[in-house]
């Protein structure tokens, strides 16, 4: 009964906290809908659609796995895409919560604790990359792209491969003193995973090294993973190991990230 009534003191805990992130981002939200929504659609329709053309026309579907580069590219954007949206909501908004708004702090006034007061933002982020993707799944349906039951699968993945990225980014930014460190996330982590990470072209194509570098990136995980289930093509054994992999970043983020916010907030 104890543990009964702890477990829907949490859950309260948390639907208030969504609650206060929805209405929130319920004042801002247009400014996110070209990022989150319209940037994919006409990356699909410029690098899918019309380079794709000339890179089907000029038979290099064999080095994609013989498939054509719109089916080749649409599941890695996606996957480069929700990780974007993870990064975004984990970057400056949690940095404003605790330094510039101090949001966190009047969270903390209240009966929450440290941890309640993390997993709730996470949670809020889990729901927005939900929405992202669920979207993006929609507009891969209508260009052909997702033919396979399998692709219902892409939808948990996808939320998986975004928190993977949130979670030590929350850890990140709530150590950070000054905004300036995002500059180097974005420059040595966000934009060279986002651009070699196997979304656009193969990683076997970079040489052995920068392969190697690819490899160990979550994002390249989830791009394998989030490809195979959206074209119907799963290979069970490598999945588990993708699953695995993005598993232990999201595990291993969420730890740092506890133990981050509570160094922060000057709690525990």
């Amino acid at each position: 009964m104890v543990a009964t009534g702890q477990s829907r003191r949490e859950s309260g805990l948390v639907t208030r906290q969504l609650d206060h992130w929805r209405v929130r981002w319920r004042r801002t939200w247009r400014g996110s809908v070209i990022t989150n929504f319209v940037s994919p659609v006409l990356f699909l329709l410029a690098m899918g659609v019309g380079l794709g053309s000339y890179v089907d026309d000029g038979g290099a579907t064999r080095s994609l796995g013989g498939v054509d580069y719109l089916d080749f590219l649409a599941p890695g954007l996606l996957a480069a895409t929700v990780m974007q949206n993870a990064v975004g909501a984990s970057t400056w908004p949690v940095m404003g919560a605790i330094k510039w708004d101090r949001t966190y702090q009047a969270m903390l006034a209240t009966p929450l604790r440290v941890r309640d007061v993390l997993v709730g933002n996470l949670w809020f982020v889990a729901a927005r990359i939900v929405l992202t993707a669920t979207v993006f799944l929609i507009v891969l349906v209508a260009f052909g792209v997702a033919r396979s039951p399998w692709a219902l699968l892409a939808l948990p993945a996808a939320v998986l491969v975004g928190m993977a990225h949130a979670t030590p980014i929350f850890a990140y930014s709530a150590a950070l003193q000054r905004e300036t460190g995002f500059m180097l996330l974005f420059r040595l982590g966000v934009i060279p995973m986002f651009l070699f990470s196997g979304a656009f072209f193969p990683v076997s194509q970079l040489p052995l090294v920068l392969a190697g570098m690819a490899q160990v990136t979550p994002l390249y995980h989830g791009v394998e993973l989030i490809r195979g289930l959206v074209l119907g093509t799963p290979d069970l054994l490598a999945d588990a190991g993708h699953l695995g992999y993005l598993l232990v970043w999201l595990v291993g983020g969420f730890w740092l990230a506890d133990r981050s916010f509570t160094r922060r907030l000057g709690q525990g």
